[in-house]
């Protein structure tokens, strides 16, 4: 491959010094590259319109944050993502600052794997109609939104009545978000390419509530109880903890594998838990 694109996050690269020293060095090597820059808030979307059809490979200059955002934004776009680590643990971003030029070289020489990464979808439906859609490469979570009282919920995969909890929220991960809130919330380590789906409830009030782990053919329905109030605000469902949509009493949260995935682009040899171990011992 020769024809790059760079996402850049502007609050890592500031002065561009990284982003341009990249394009001089595909350019000096017979390839073409261009870019442009994000922020890492939510307001700040990458513009699809502004990358080249061409383009056989994406440059995310910034933190697993960075890479998350393109993957989501750029979901029909079947082009491979390729991170460069400005941030902190990185475990999706697997290119150090230092060795980004032996990665173009190969890059450029094909010398790379691919890794389809599944995503999960969700629906969110009121009164019988879907009020909102959204996508996740990490996770979907369902939580409450600030206020000092637990979010009543029941879970049902398939149809069937799994639980009825009180809690914090509900996470639905990916194996490739295993590693993120899921792990944060006591939920299991899994490798990013398996092909299952990981429930992990937030803070539940009980002795006895674990994760589940089910088949990615699962399909896992979220009901929002009555919190026993008049006031029926501060619930949500967020998309790998960014893109929000506000949720009511009696609200179904419907979530699924998406037909859609994220390739991403891999040079380290380093296996899954080779990987694990090194990003672990920087905490």
């Amino acid at each position: 491959m020769n024809k790059f694109y760079l996402i850049t996050n502007y609050e890592k690269d500031s002065n561009l010094s990284i982003t341009n020293k990249i394009i001089e060095y595909i350019e000096s090597h017979g390839g073409s590259a261009s870019y442009q820059t994000i922020f890492s808030e939510e307001r700040s979307k990458v513009d699809e319109s502004l990358i080249p059809n061409e383009v056989e490979c994406i440059l995310v200059l910034g933190g697993d944050g960075t890479l998350i955002k393109a993957a989501r934004e750029l979901v029909h776009r079947n082009v491979p993502l390729i991170g460069v680590n400005f941030g902190y643990l990185g475990y999706l971003v697997e290119i150090e600052i230092n060795d980004i030029e032996r990665t173009l070289d190969k890059l450029m020489d094909n010398r790379y794997q691919l890794e389809r990464r599944m995503m999960i979808a969700a629906n969110v439906n009121r009164n019988a109609q879907v009020i909102h859609k959204g996508v996740a490469l990490n996770d979907i979570s369902v939580s409450r939104n600030g206020r000092l009282k637990v979010l009543n919920f029941k879970v049902y995969v398939n149809g069937q009545f799994i639980n009825k909890y009180s809690a914090d929220g509900i996470i639905v991960s990916t194996p490739t978000g295993s590693t993120a809130y899921n792990l944060s919330a006591g939920g299991p380590i899994v490798e990013p390419c398996a092909d299952i789906i990981v429930l992990t409830p937030i803070c539940p009030h009980t002795l006895n509530s674990r994760s589940i782990v089910l088949s990615a053919d699962s399909v896992i329905d979220i009901e929002i109880l009555s919190d026993r109030t008049e006031n029926d605000d501060f619930k949500n469902v967020n998309y790998d903890g960014s893109d929000i949509c506000e949720l009511m009493t009696n609200d179904v949260i419907t979530i699924s594998k998406s037909d859609m995935y994220t390739s991403i682009a891999k040079i380290s040899k380093l296996s899954f838990f080779e990987t694990l171990q090194k990003k672990m011992s920087n905490i």
